[in-house]
């Protein structure tokens, strides 16, 4: 039953090559695109009027400077909801339950925030290590710790992302199988168990454009430090 459950989280093969990148591509495929027409359709502006807004939100406490990552973060975001969205379909696979393709997203980002602050402050980059009166004898023991939490950002990104799908998908999971168990023996149970389910399915959604949002904020939490 173990095996079962997780069997959901691997990634498909077909002919013994992993079909990930297709799963990473699909997601474009959706999206809508510009016409030549004077007036959008419903869906072009729906998505227009929420990469606005989100980029307001995300670029109101950054200065000029990182406001070059504008794209970049709203494309992330939006790929990111995609792939979660996509995810809670029957039958279909999350890239972003792999922890491998999380921190693929999570390290190149993260370091990129931290090379950019060495390179314009690197004075003010360096405080960060090491507050402001400290007393003298703690001041290795500070800056190891600093260092150490510095190195974990990425990891807790990608952890982050990884766990609360994989634990979303998992509870769906047990509470289906229950319901679909109690089915024949007590129909009434397994009708508030369905509701539940359907609760929960509910839950997900939510968690699943949640937890882009703050995957996107933390980076851009990130790159506040260091421009």
């Amino acid at each position: 039953m173990n095996l079962s459950m997780f069997d959901q989280f691997m990634s498909p093969t077909l002919l013994g090559i992993p079909l990930i990148a297709l799963a990473l591509t699909l997601p474009w495929l959706l999206f809508p695109v510009a016409t030549g027409r004077w007036l959008n359709s419903r869906s072009l502006t729906l998505q227009g009027w929420f990469m606005n807004r989100f980029t307001q939100q995300l670029l109101l406490p950054l200065n000029l400077g990182g406001h070059k990552w504008a794209a970049l973060f709203t494309s992330l975001m939006i790929f990111l909801i995609s792939l979660n969205m996509l995810g809670l379909l029957p039958y279909t696979f999350t890239p972003t339950t792999q922890l491998s393709l999380n921190l693929g997203l999570a390290v190149p980002l993260w370091l990129a925030t931290v090379i950019i602050g060495m390179r314009n402050q690197p004075t003010h980059a360096l405080g960060h290590l090491l507050p402001e009166g400290t007393p003298t004898p703690l001041i290795p023991v500070l800056i190891i710790i600093e260092t150490i939490s510095l190195f974990i950002r990425p990891m807790a990104l990608g952890v982050r992302l990884t766990a609360n799908l994989t634990a979303g998908h998992l509870l769906i999971l047990l509470i289906a199988k229950g319901a679909f168990v109690l089915l024949s023996s007590m129909p009434a149970v397994a009708a508030l168990t369905s509701i539940v389910l359907l609760l929960l399915t509910l839950l997900e959604v939510a968690v699943a454009m949640i937890q882009a949002y703050v995957f996107v904020l933390l980076l851009s939490l990130y790159l506040q430090e260091n421009v």
